[in-house]
């Protein structure tokens, strides 16, 4: 069974195409994506944010991490409106990662000093096995 890291460059499982975008031209957040015996773990960098800023799904072998930060900035002279400042900032980041893989019933996220953390736990059968000993009859 080839790693996630083996297909991670080769578009299997990062699709650049129409499912990432910055629709502001902000900088995207910069994603770290690991993988150990029992689970797959991305990283999202997104200091600032809030948990309540971030949307995650997962539908049919695709995770999508999006996020639209809306932000209004009113100073007021008495009644009158002498300036307001409006910021708006949206990403959105897709992974393809093959049911076949994942638990997709258990991924789970949270989000902790500015980084939001995604956890796809592996299914059994992608395990790796340990070594056993072979009896020569």
């Amino acid at each position: 069974m080839p790693s996630i890291f083996d297909r991670f460059f080769d578009g299997e499982l990062m699709d650049w195409n129409n499912s990432n975008y910055s629709s502001t031209n902000t900088t995207m957040p910069a994603v770290n994506v690991k993988e150990n015996d029992n689970e797959f773990l991305i990283d999202v960098a997104a200091p600032g944010m809030k948990k309540d800023d971030f949307k995650v799904s997962y539908d049919n072998g695709r995770l999508t991490i999006s996020s639209e930060l809306k932000n209004e900035k009113e100073e007021k002279d008495g009644e009158k409106v002498t300036r307001r400042e409006f910021s708006y900032q949206s990403f959105q980041r897709s992974f393809t990662v093959s049911e076949s893989m994942v638990e997709s019933e258990n991924i789970a996220a949270s989000y902790e000093n500015g980084i939001l953390h995604i956890t796809l736990p592996k299914r059994e059968e992608v395990k790796p096995k340990p070594s056993r000993q072979i009896d020569i009859k």
